[in-house]
């Protein structure tokens, strides 16, 4: 427990302006400790909320008054300087306007009326902006790679689109900088909550400590057309950032917690029944691991939402009108249902297509055949794509004890020489941090060589994720085949 530590502070300052996990609500010197309290939960997240007691699924656990959310509105009304700054940059979108806001109100300082929730957010995040090009690369997969650039490419666009306001508004320099923007939009990215007011959502004291819990049976396995969203097109032209938004900006993005207009509180449930001491999690979306990495910086190990794409050729494509977000590997290594429906329609003959679509569409073997052709194609484009890439499974996961040793090390006297010992790419990490020619006295684990650490570990630990998902559909294709001709 670190509630009355560090956190204390915080805790005293919830209860005095009326965040509680009490139905009661009674004045108390921390806004925890009837229903939750602050844990720190290694194996699963890290901090996080933990239950006191027996909670029972749907019982109300934490509520968090509307005149506590830090809001792009709620900060304007506040302060009428911001506020008229902000109308002089009618074309920033909701989320450049929050980012702003929040590196505004850091810059009061102790002066701010939420300095006591400022002081205790994180001082560094993982997400995909965040990486540099060694950590970049060593995701090794050409679509995670462009994600990468595209969400770094972003950021700098959106620090861009601000910096005018930034110098007008007169906050502190180092507050103008990108490094400071890009902490400021993955604070944004990574914590806020749905508000029916704010597209760009809210900052929630205190319920921003739940950690995730991914939903289960929410993936999109498409099994009608109609389980898609009506803004979907059968074209695919949805892009990654719009799915994201579209999960962000409605209010069935948090299944378990919402802002009550009755109320005027955001209002957090328990997802299930807890035990005393099991940690409490929250449930924001279906996301895919890398849809995690980009907007919130973890993965999870077991996700019922992984989507892993392989490369496919236009005409397999061309061959149904499945949108090509739907046409992935589960992480179990079973193909989707719109990517079996579109490959069996592609390996029958053109001519033949319209007599058999409405069986393929129906998730339907066409023949014992077509499905053999169907499964030897799967496997060996995943035999393919496994050859192409840099490392194996094995090499992968000798590479990750590695780095966890690395992470470990006590005594950091002799760090370059361990580096150097294990090869690979542990080399090209010493020269990305140059750190080549030091002296071993010289190199310690500092601040900064431990986030690229933990970036370089997410990276290796996706990528070894979407080997291990393509190795067991081989398997899967394998089982299939050897069934169908016996």
């Amino acid at each position: 427990m670190e509630t009355e530590g560090s956190f204390g502070s915080l805790l005293r300052w919830a209860a005095d302006h009326g965040i509680s996990d009490s139905v009661d609500q009674q004045t108390s010197h921390s806004c925890l400790g009837h229903s939750l309290c602050i844990c720190f939960f290694p194996d699963a997240g890290g901090r996080g909320l933990g239950a006191v007691r027996q909670l029972n699924k749907g019982e109300l656990v934490l509520r968090v008054p509307k005149s506590v959310l830090l809001t792009t509105q709620g900060l304007s009304l506040e302060d009428e300087k911001l506020a008229m700054a902000l109308k002089g940059y009618p074309s920033l979108s909701s989320t450049q306007k929050l980012t702003f806001c929040l590196l505004y109100e850091i810059g009061k300082g102790t002066s701010s009326w939420w300095f006591p929730y400022l002081k205790h957010l994180p001082q560094s995040y993982d997400i995909l902006a965040t990486f540099g090009d060694f950590e970049k690369q060593a995701l090794q997969v050409d679509y995670a790679i462009w994600a990468t650039e595209k969400a770094a490419l972003k950021s700098r666009m959106e620090w861009g689109g601000v910096k005018g306001l930034m110098q007008e508004s007169n906050i502190k320099n180092q507050l103008q900088t990108f490094k400071a923007w890009l902490w400021a939009s993955a604070t944004i990215s990574s914590r806020t909550l749905y508000v029916p007011w704010d597209e760009a959502g809210c900052l929630c004291p205190v319920g921003d400590l739940f950690n995730y819990a991914a939903p289960e049976g929410e993936s999109l396995d498409v099994m009608d057309v109609s389980s898609f969203s009506p803004h979907v097109s059968l074209n695919g032209d949805m892009t990654t950032d719009e799915l994201h938004e579209e999960k962000r900006d409605t209010p069935w993005a948090l299944t378990d917690g919402g802002f009550e207009e009755n109320v005027s509180a955001y209002c957090f449930y328990a997802r299930e029944s807890y035990k005393k001491g099991e940690q409490v999690l929250l449930s924001y979306g279906t996301y895919s691991n890398l849809e995690l990495l980009e907007y919130y910086g973890f993965l999870l190990q077991e996700n019922p939402n992984e989507k892993v794409f392989i490369p496919i050729e236009h005409d397999i494509y061309s061959s149904s009108s499945w949108p090509k977000e739907s046409l992935y590997i589960h992480q179990n290594g079973n193909p989707s249902f719109a990517l079996l429906s579109a490959l069996r329609l592609w390996a029958t003959h053109p001519n033949k297509r319209r007599g058999v679509g409405h069986l393929a569409y129906a998730g339907s073997q066409l023949s014992i055949k077509n499905e053999i052709l169907v499964m030897q194609w799967l496997s060996k484009k995943c035999h393919t794509v496994l050859n192409d890439l840099p490392t194996s499974v094995e090499e992968d996961n000798q590479l990750l004890c590695n780095i966890s040793k690395v992470q470990d090390l006590q005594v950091t006297r002799e760090l370059r020489k361990v580096l150097l010992a294990y090869g690979g790419e542990f080399c090209a990490f010493l020269e990305t941090n140059g750190l080549v020619n030091s002296d071993d006295a010289e190199v310690h684990i500092s601040r900064k060589l431990k986030r690229s650490l933990e970036r370089w570990k997410l990276a290796v630990q996706w990528r070894l994720l979407y080997k291990k998902a393509l190795v067991d559909c081989i398997s899967y294709c394998t089982r299939t085949i050897c069934s169908l001709s016996s």
